[in-house]
């Protein structure tokens, strides 16, 4: 799949549309209101991304696929990454620096940075793949030193999406 235009540069011009948009709903509906329905939308544009991104997978889905697409959120040193350990069923880092925050902080949107990017994260692993799940304690945009990402495929009953029912 090729894509010119980073994560960083599309958030960047996503939240500027956004910005005066969530602005009217919070001053109209209040900010918990607007936040509840900023938050939802984002989260089924993330399921929807994730599953276009999936349908391009010709062999089907797994975690290394998944890992695949991380240069894309990367891309313009968007995001310093630590990894820790990378397997088969295992994706586990850190990111040590995020432009995401700084770009969110420096628009006046960082109380709502966290709907803009960090919800999309768990949405985004639903959506590509039921099967890979991400648990994430803390992250730089709500005050931490760094985001811990840790990402689980986990087999069950279901078929592999590379085995192939012919």
């Amino acid at each position: 799949m090729t894509q010119t235009m980073g994560i960083l540069e599309r958030r960047r011009i996503e939240a500027e549309i956004l910005k005066p948009v969530y602005e009217e709903m919070a001053a109209r509906l209040g900010e918990a209101t607007a936040q509840e329905i900023l938050g939802a939308a984002i989260t089924k544009a993330a399921l929807a991304a994730a599953q276009s991104f999936a349908a391009t997978e010709p062999a089907g889905t797994s975690l290394k696929s998944f890992a695949d697409l991380q240069p894309l959120w990367t891309k313009d040193d968007a995001l310093r990454l630590d990894v820790k350990r990378q397997d088969d069923t295992h994706f586990d880092y850190n990111v040590t620096r995020c432009r995401y925050a700084e770009m969110y902080r420096e628009m006046g949107l960082g109380s709502i940075g966290h709907l803009l990017s960090c919800n999309r994260d768990a949405a985004f692993c639903t959506g590509y793949d039921p099967r890979i799940k991400m648990e994430r304690t803390q992250t730089i945009m709500q005050g931490a030193d760094h985001c811990d990402f840790r990402y689980r495929f986990e087999l069950g009953n279901e078929q592999s999406p590379t085995t192939s029912s012919t």
